[in-house]
């Protein structure tokens, strides 16, 4: 099932708002991440930012790496942000992950 038709224009609006730079395989990518069923219930701005992450996390990061290395999920994501802002930066994002407060999204 699809998204409504409002989901899917707040999740364009946030998107455009959070990744104004970002190529567009990669804000497809991050759509359709945004509008899985399990986020439906959060605001379209949080689903965003979530999804966003997660993407970046698996798609441009060394996080996979770090696991298959034996990491543990949560120091491999400590140990991403940098790469992971790097690359959000890239695409002038309006946030950034914060080491202090982030590392467990």
């Amino acid at each position: 099932m699809t998204a409504r038709t409002g989901r899917r224009r707040a999740v364009a609006k946030a998107l455009t708002l959070l990744l104004p730079m970002a190529p567009y395989a990669d804000i497809e990518a991050v759509r359709q991440q945004a509008l899985a069923p399990h986020m439906k219930a959060l605001p379209a701005s949080l689903a965003v930012w979530l999804a966003a992450v997660a993407y970046v996390r698996h798609a441009h990061s060394s996080y996979e790496t770090l696991l298959e290395e034996g990491y543990d999920r949560d120091s491999a994501r400590f140990f991403v942000i940098d790469e992971i802002n790097e690359t959000l930066t890239r695409w002038r994002a309006t946030r950034l992950l914060d080491p202090d407060i982030d590392s467990d999204v």
